[in-house]
């Protein structure tokens, strides 16, 4: 017994030396060898990632099950490995910086199978991505991709608000994954262990997990052109978050807001088809050892593709936006609404202030057609486009889904000739595969007809404003309209957690603006003339904070005029930048970033609802004497929010700028060269 106990024993060591024989570690090193990416090949492919040697991601499991009986990263061959080393600059179009450093080590592994696995290490994070080499047709059934941490780390987690969101109410005990892959990408953030996941949630990407050392991880993706989107999802309770995809719709009805959605009533058993060969998305694990970091962040843009043609028509710039404040206007003698005369005003109000756009948004549509050619009789379109042409105004035309996707090139062909800007695209609700395609092909001919596309309604971004720089601008937020019926909310808290999640992915059409502001005691929803939490202040910092090409100002423009030095500035604002620098800031607590336009640099920032004073280290000034044009809280702005004041500064040589806010409260300084 015991000859053949210790033989058992012989053997069992045998087998587990081969086993780990078998296996074949690879590791990949960032420029600065601060990130370590450690590769494993065997039954499943693994990888780990360590920054400083702190353990970022442990071991974590990346696969694809294809139909045909294949997989990739299961049991894989390896072939042969290629490594390179890019260091280069990005000549960035419609984006936050003109200049991109692009600087990575590149690991390709390629396998048997014609398929290969590209891992990339940036000195901010590490990124892969599956490119298949087929030359037929295949479905991929499902992706693995596991995200492993080492302990049970705290999160801000983006749950999924499916479209029926009565049942938030109920704590989504009756909500199905399927529900939850119909929704508008909308959430405030729950900041909370990895253990106390609530069970059955997905949640959206970008998601940012805080790790050792004051570090924090963040999972996103990058071009996302034809797949399925990645939610992200807590399946057994423990530390390991997982990537779960959309199935492929097999029937889709017309339905849903106005009859302008698309609602999956059944779907296929895979989640993506393809003809042949593919590039997959980026898969994308960000890394900071400081929270505002995060706010200037280029992965995203780096990973996605280069655009390809001339884009120098493309125009950013500022929106009079109609809806938010309901069209409310006073002091006038024609009855408001959506109407000539009230468009008509609103291009004098954009014209005198210099605001570039004046968006018509929904209902210059006839209702529940979901034809995008029948215009309302109580709107002369022509005679709009040639009245706004004569201010040196464009005009941007709200669509919906299922009207724009009827005829994408027929529509585009009509409005481009007729004079029309873009369209704001609303309510696609959904990244399954055909959806993302959608945003694809709308990028595309819009961009054949010099057309700007504002796709709001939908998911984060994932680079389509690189690659198509035409596509100017996406929703994904929880932006201001949520001040018109949620009394609820937490706003404040939440405009300073974004800027350090979600606007990693790319730029967002908040809709800032508000003139009626209120303190926290004296906020609540009204639909017809909405408020927004927080001072005044805070709401002319966002136009420097928030990363947005197209930006709306969302009240009325009776309003503005009643508020002739705040409209000025926020006019005055570029929506694109020479550069940026994040300054400051902590994730829920406070932010500060400048930016830079020529020779004038803007510094925006923001608190929550703690009353705060820093230091603000504006070296990045250089030599010279400088002035700063400054908006800051006013002194009884923790009573009145819209109470401010304004003031002309010199800049010390020190470069060091005390500042204070009030609860919920901004400050924002346009800083220039004293001549």
């Amino acid at each position: 017994m015991k000859n053949n106990a210790f033989l058992l024993l012989l053997v069992g060591f045998l087998l587990c030396q081969v086993d780990i024989l078998a296996q074949k570690q690879l590791t990949l090193k960032s420029p600065d060898n601060k990130i370590e990416v450690n590769i494993t090949i065997g039954e499943y492919i693994e990888y780990s990632i360590s920054h400083q040697g702190d353990l970022m991601l442990d071991r974590s499991a990346i696969s694809m099950t294809l139909s045909n009986g294949l997989s990739y990263g299961i049991n894989a061959k390896l072939e042969k490995t290629l490594t390179k080393t890019i260091n280069q600059t990005i000549d960035a179009i419609i984006y936050k910086k003109t200049k991109v450093k692009d600087n990575y080590n590149e690991l390709s592994l390629k396998f048997k199978g014609d398929y290969s696995i590209i891992f990339r290490a940036y000195n901010d994070g590490v990124a892969y991505r599956f490119v298949s080499m087929s030359k037929k047709p295949f479905e991929v059934l499902n992706e693995q991709a596991d995200f492993n941490f080492s302990g049970d780390a705290k999160a801000f987690i983006p749950y999924v608000r499916d479209n029926q969101s009565k049942r938030a109410k109920t704590g989504y005990q009756n909500i199905t994954t399927e529900m939850q892959f119909y929704n508008s990408f909308e959430n405030i953030y729950e900041h909370s262990f990895l253990s106390q996941w609530t069970k059955g949630r997905l949640a959206f990407s970008p998601l940012v997990i805080e790790a050792s050392n004051g570090k924090k991880i963040c999972l996103t993706e990058a071009d996302l052109i034809n797949y399925p989107g990645m939610y992200l999802y807590n399946k057994t309770g423990g530390n390991t978050l997982s990537g779960v995809f959309a199935p492929y719709p097999n029937e889709i009805k017309q339905g849903g807001h106005n009859m302008l959605q698309g609602e999956v009533q059944s779907r296929e058993s895979y989640i993506a088809k393809f003809d042949g060969a593919t590039e997959f998305p980026w898969r994308a694990i960000i890394i900071s050892s400081k929270d505002f970091e995060l706010a200037n962040n280029d992965m995203v843009y780096k990973l996605a593709a280069p655009a390809q043609g001339d884009y120098s028509w493309v125009k950013p710039g500022k929106v009079a936006w109609d809806w938010w404040n309901n069209w409310n206007l006073y002091g006038v003698d024609f009855k408001t609404g959506v109407n000539t005369e009230t468009y008509k005003y609103y291009i004098d109000f954009a014209s005198k202030f210099g605001v570039e756009y004046v968006i018509l948004d929904e209902g210059w549509a006839v209702n529940l057609k979901a034809d995008l050619l029948q215009v309302v009789p109580e709107i002369n379109l022509k005679d709009l486009v040639d009245y706004a042409n004569k201010k040196n105004v464009g005009l941007i035309l709200w669509a919906g889904y299922w009207a724009l996707n009827r005829d994408i090139e027929g529509i585009c062909k009509h409005y481009s000739e007729m004079g029309i800007k873009g369209f704001k695209v609303d309510f696609m609700d959904r990244d399954d595969q055909p959806m993302v395609d959608f945003h694809h092909r709308g990028a595309q001919i819009a961009a054949k007809y010099k057309m700007l596309i504002d796709y709001h309604g939908t998911y984060k971004p994932t680079g389509l404003q690189r690659t198509y720089p035409n596509v100017i601008n996406f929703e994904g937020v929880f932006g201001l309209e949520q001040m018109k019926w949620d009394a609820d909310v937490d706003q404040v808290t939440y405009d300073v957690t974004i800027p350090f999640i979600r606007q990693v992915a790319g730029p967002f059409d908040y809709t800032q603006g508000a003139m009626r502001n209120a303190i926290r005691s004296n906020y609540r929803s009204v639909y017809t003339e909405a408020m927004s939490q927080g001072t005044r202040c805070r709401q002319l910092a966002q136009y420097v904070i928030f990363e947005s090409p197209l930006n709306m100002l969302c009240d009325s423009p009776s309003n503005y005029m009643e508020e002739k030095e705040c409209t000025e500035y926020i006019a005055s604002v570029p929506t694109v930048w020479d550069n940026t620098v994040s300054i400051n800031g902590e994730i829920g607590k406070y932010i500060t970033i400048a930016r830079q336009k020529g020779d004038i640099w803007y510094v925006g920032s923001m608190t929550n609802w703690d009353p705060r004073s820093l230091e603000l280290d504006l070296s990045f000034l250089g030599e010279g004497k400088f002035k700063g044009e400054v908006f800051k809280d006013g002194v009884n702005a923790d009573k009145v929010a819209r109470d401010y004041k304004t003031e002309v500064i010199g800049i010390s040589d020190s470069r060091k700028l005390p500042i204070s806010m009030a609860p919920g409260g901004g400050y924002v300084i346009k800083i220039y060269p004293e001549l």
